[in-house]
């Protein structure tokens, strides 16, 4: 244990190290907060189509050589997560085909061009990075601890200000709707947020991890608990807790960033789901 505590300590003298502890957090925070909205509506998969549409069009930036990838990155993917959840509403494209499709279509191609023009030599290494998130921490900068905690202090307040509205938009939007809640404006405002919050994330979990952060946490949360604020609350703290537990288990094992953090949720949703079947025995 106290060659642990000196390991942690040593790394913790380095500006890099605790960059990522801080995205993390944030990150973790920002999922958790919207993933409780997305499984209760039934998009959960939502995160897991914009990753594949961020990772395709990141194989463009790339391709084109483009010095700021996120500059093409980020309008696409907010514009496709507003098209989304669009199209769910739509009686002939049901929301998860419609996932399912622009999923696959973008990774596909995002593949396929890189092979077919990309010009740098490691390309392999280049699709796993992008798509499992990067084995090294050395790649969250200082300029991502700011835009991450804009991200998080704009996520909070909308949730804060706005609980009502959402709580309405989520469960029921005819009746939000039939109540004056302008249903599309806060849908294209969750749609936004949630395109943000993935391109953010895949630096640190890869494109094709992103949906664990979303999902597991509110599956965990609902095991346990049935309000929707309860769940929302506790969707965040398991979440953030998990992050920083996989970030630190990352340091001592030398293990990848991102699939670590995702193993600690799996973890904790078991665990959740155990602890929600002796609760609904004793009852």
């Amino acid at each position: 244990m106290a060659d642990m505590i000196d390991k942690l300590q040593f790394y913790f003298q380095f500006q890099f190290v605790r960059n990522v502890l801080i995205v993390g957090a944030l990150i973790a925070v920002c999922a958790a907060l919207l993933g409780v909205t997305l499984v209760l509506r039934h998009f959960s998969y939502i995160g897991d189509g914009l990753s594949h549409v961020a990772f395709g069009v990141m194989c463009v930036a790339s391709v084109l050589d483009l010095a700021d990838a996120n500059a093409l990155v980020m309008p696409i993917t907010v514009l496709a997560a507003i098209l989304l959840l669009r199209t769910g509403q739509n009686t002939k494209v049901k929301g998860d085909a419609a996932i399912a499709m622009i999923s696959v279509s973008s990774l596909a191609l995002g593949y396929m061009l890189m092979n077919i023009y990309g010009a740098k030599t490691n390309l392999t290494g280049d699709v796993c990075s992008t798509l499992f998130g990067s084995t090294s921490i050395l790649t969250i900068k200082s300029k991502d601890v700011y835009m991450c905690l804009a991200l998080f202090v704009i996520v909070v307040s909308i949730f804060v200000i706005f609980y009502r509205k959402i709580f309405a938009v989520t469960f029921d939007e005819d009746f939000a709707r039939a109540t004056g809640v302008k249903v599309n404006l806060y849908n294209n405002l969750l749609a936004t947020i949630i395109a943000v919050v993935i391109v953010m994330a895949m630096n640190l979990v890869g494109s094709l991890l992103i949906s664990a952060l979303i999902i597991f946490p509110a599956l965990s949360a609902m095991r346990i608990f049935k309000s929707f604020l309860k769940v929302t609350i506790c969707s965040v703290v398991v979440s953030l807790v998990c992050a920083i537990i996989g970030i630190l288990v990352s340091i001592l094992a030398g293990t990848p960033v991102g699939p670590t953090i995702v193993t600690a949720d799996m973890a904790v949703y078991f665990l959740f789901a155990l602890a929600g079947g002796i609760k609904g025995r004793v009852a």
